[in-house]
């Protein structure tokens, strides 16, 4: 009898701030590499922030995979998810195959950086949705690549051309 192959288990970090335009341009470039990186469904992680985490889990549902979501606290979805993007943010939950918790009740740089850390915990491959400059956090994008290089976690940069941000921090 032959077994298929485990699913390749890639993660996401990336930006929150993304331009409208910006999002269907990750969501597209995000689509691509997935099929790059595996030729089969993959085993999604995410932390399901607005931004490039919710367009992952919508590339990795589009291409046959499933996902699963590590929050950062109990608290994310109030304190952190904008109004206007709860709905979204329900959905994608929903159809999360699992929901992880860091163990942090408070949503904050400290229960970030543990989903990070446990979101590469969990992964073989990562995918940065990075215009390659460096944060203003300990939980910003720069210091999750740099931590997943640290552990030879394989590591594609995604920001495709004409890839915006807003001007808040993210």
């Amino acid at each position: 009898m032959t077994r298929e192959p485990r699913p390749v288990r890639v993660g996401v970090t990336g930006h929150i701030n993304l331009t409208p335009g910006t999002e269907r341009l990750v969501y597209d470039a995000l689509r691509t590499e997935l099929r790059r990186i595996s030729g089969r469904p993959v085993r999604g992680v995410t932390c399901l922030a607005v931004g490039a985490d919710q367009a992952f889990a919508r590339a990795v549902l589009a291409t046959g995979g499933a996902y699963e979501v590590v929050l950062p606290a109990p608290d994310y979805r109030e304190r952190v998810i904008p109004p206007a993007n709860r709905a979204a943010f329900d959905d994608l939950l929903g159809r999360a195959d699992e929901v992880v918790h860091t163990g942090f009740q408070h949503s904050g740089t400290a229960a970030y950086v543990a989903a990070n850390r446990e979101l590469l915990r969990r992964v073989h491959r990562l995918v940065a949705v990075w215009d390659g400059e460096p944060g203003c956090h300990e939980a910003a994008t720069d210091r999750t690549v740099s931590w997943a290089r640290q552990r030879d976690i394989p590591t594609s940069i995604v920001w495709p051309a004409g890839a915006r941000r807003t001007a808040t921090a993210g």
